[in-house]
């Protein structure tokens, strides 16, 4: 299993559910108002009058299988809207659902 952690400009939130959706990855905790800015590129996301705009982020446990799939999936999304900002990270997990 893999955890999955996506922070995306908030505009985003609706097309990354639907790609959650579509590769039937059910499962996610989701927080609505992050704010940050990209290591290398696009704008802050601060919830100021300055910068307005925030992030989301979703965290998802998948099968290892599916994560290619769920990058490859971002990164398209991401390379349509650089400016509003996506990354994923991903890291092994271990347990059970209790």
């Amino acid at each position: 299993m893999k955890a999955v952690f996506i922070i995306y400009g908030q505009s985003l939130t609706e097309v990354t559910e639907k790609i959650l959706d579509r590769l039937d990855i059910r499962g996610f905790t989701r927080w609505e108002s992050v704010q940050g800015r990209g290591t290398t590129s696009g704008d802050p996301h601060y919830g100021t009058h300055a910068w307005p705009s925030e992030n989301g982020a979703i965290l998802t446990i998948v099968d290892d299988a599916k994560v290619d799939d769920l990058l490859a999936s971002l990164r398209r999304i991401n390379d349509k809207a650089e400016q509003q900002g996506m990354n994923a990270y991903v890291w092994n997990v271990e347990g059970s659902m209790i």
